[in-house]
């Protein structure tokens, strides 16, 4: 009876042994199985969030296919790809595009984004990378020819913009009969057309661009009502993305790549070195 006992211990005890191996086998089997598939974390591609007015051509806009192109699109692709990382472009509610930065929804503004002292206190800027201005745009058989025509006259613009801190600085603003803020310029442009404003400010780049697409439909005064330069908005206390980004768009101007861009959207280079 003892011999019996202690055979079927010695069975039990193989049996038990056998069954640890086995699992310990399986075990390190899945383990060198996960760590084959997984992607190591040097592998994977950093992704910078760019904020964007998907209606503000020729810098960022939906095109036919509802695609989001533009000078703007292109340039930050390139930086992207000079730094290294992926950039996944946001479209957003211009009025709110500081916030959206500061509360870290995104990570740069990058879409004719106007360099201004007020806005200096909110954001970090890059260099300026393109020159622009504020301008009046009317119909091109607006009897408006000069600012001074723009007396009693309702006025266009896109809200939270710096078209209206360009009209505002113009003691013209005070003889006009009303300023009427838009959500982007497509909808300024649209109440031009259909007379429900006589002229609407606008940055001088996208005011080119719909004169080139509807020649006959608009008219540029003369007489510019601020000269302003656009930047990259990067979030406060982010000086290492901002330091990198810097160093991407200067290496762009070096190699050409700013200057193939521009050539593509505005038939020059027009890039600030």
């Amino acid at each position: 009876m003892k011999r019996i006992f202690t055979l079927l211990f010695m069975f039990t005890a193989v049996l038990f042994l056998a069954a640890c191996g086995a699992s310990e086998e399986k075990s390190g089997s899945a383990d060198s199985t996960s760590d084959k598939d997984k992607v190591p974390t040097s592998a994977k591609t950093e992704k910078v969030i760019i904020g964007i007015d998907d209606k503000f051509a020729p810098m960022g806009f939906r095109d036919e296919k509802n695609e989001i192109v533009g000078f703007d699109i292109d340039y930050a692709r390139a930086a992207a790809e000079h730094m290294g990382v992926e950039a996944e472009f946001q479209p957003i509610n211009w009025n709110t595009k500081e916030v959206e930065l500061i509360s870290g929804r995104i990570d740069l503004i990058w879409n004719g984004y106007t360099i201004t002292d007020e806005r200096k206190e909110k954001v970090l800027f890059t260099k300026p990378y393109l020159e622009n201005a504020q301008v009046v745009l009317t119909l091109k058989d607006s009897s408006i020819k000069a600012l001074s025509d723009l007396a009693g006259v309702e006025v266009g613009l896109q809200a939270k913009s710096s078209a209206l801190d360009a009209l505002n600085a113009n003691p013209i603003h005070k003889e006009v009969k009303a300023i009427t803020e838009f959500a982007d310029n497509v909808l300024a442009l649209t109440d031009l057309k259909t007379g429900r404003v006589k002229a609407v400010v606008i940055d001088l780049v996208v005011a080119e661009y719909y004169m080139a697409q509807e020649k006959d439909t608009f008219k540029l005064l003369e007489e510019s009502l601020s000269p302003e330069q656009y930047g990259v908005g990067v979030k406060p206390g982010n000086e290492a993305l901002l330091e990198k980004l810097q160093a991407a768009l200067d290496q762009m101007n070096e190699d050409g790549t700013a200057a193939e861009i521009s050539e593509k959207w505005f038939g020059e280079n027009k890039v600030l070195k």
